[in-house]
């Protein structure tokens, strides 16, 4: 298993963990980023590890290939000498050296190639997790507004409960029939104490006050003639019927 495979697997577990305890979203996201910037932290360390072993396999390939330049240039020098001997061992030598060279040079381009591939997804790591924070935000938003609608469609829930309204519809009517209660008994104790002669007179009073009322407004409008200064005034229906028929026999002739 990769590097990336190891933190992929973990950043994952970390997440489920945090889904089953059902945290706050909001909570969680942060902490989400925490930890990824945490292992990317990890990984930098790791691909540097593995450009540090890049750097010393290309120093060993370049030690090896002078290594056998060395023994080869001593082979000819053997051989200057009339040494042939020494010449042979110093060819071995470089020969070693030499496949040794080309075998750490294999080595070092294969490594090479993985620390660049590691390289590209650190680079692409990093940029998902700047995305993820860019994101972030926008998440929490969207999560408060999921929580707001939530509670508004609870609230009209409760609010188109029929239960509530009958409940106070009842309680309304229960309140009026105990007004209407309250009265009737005040009527009732009114017209069974006091006086009852003295009210029907008030009664009558205010019967013919309301006769003159209307008498006046009639004059006012020209419907009736204007009242003689020494004409009486008489209460109730009586001194209507009396206007009226004074108005149909023409005025009374006054004593110089």
């Amino acid at each position: 298993m990769g590097i990336f495979d190891r933190l992929s697997t973990l950043i994952r577990s970390n997440i489920n963990e945090l889904i089953s305890r059902a945290e706050d979203p909001e909570k969680m996201l942060n902490q989400l980023i925490v930890d990824m910037r945490s292992q990317l932290a990890k990984a930098k360390q790791q691909v540097a590890a593995a450009i540090a072993d890049e750097k010393r396999l290309a120093a060993q390939v370049d030690t090896e290939k002078k290594s056998a330049e060395d023994w080869e240039r001593r082979a000819v020098l053997a051989v200057q000498e009339g040494r042939d001997d020494l010449a042979k061992q110093a060819l071995l030598r470089h020969n070693e050296h030499a496949q040794g060279a080309v075998q750490l040079h294999e080595t070092w381009i294969k490594h090479r190639e993985e620390t660049e591939k590691l390289k590209l997804s650190l680079r692409q790591l990093n940029d998902r997790i700047e995305e993820a924070k860019r994101k972030k935000n926008i998440l929490i938003a969207r999560q408060k507004r999921a929580e707001a609608h939530k509670r508004i469609q609870e609230t009209m829930s409760s609010i188109g409960d029929k239960s509530v309204f009958e409940t106070f519809e009842r309680m309304t009517e229960q309140i009026e029939h105990e007004e209407r209660k309250l009265i009737a008994a005040a009527e009732v104790n009114e017209d069974l104490s006091g006086d009852t002669l003295v009210k029907q007179f008030q009664n009558l009073e205010v019967k013919a006050d309301a006769d003159q009322q209307l008498l006046d407004l009639k004059r006012k409008l020209g419907l009736l003639p204007a009242a003689s200064g020494g004409e009486s005034k008489q209460l109730g229906k009586g001194a209507a019927e009396a206007e009226l028929v004074e108005d149909d026999d023409g005025p009374p002739e006054h004593h110089r």
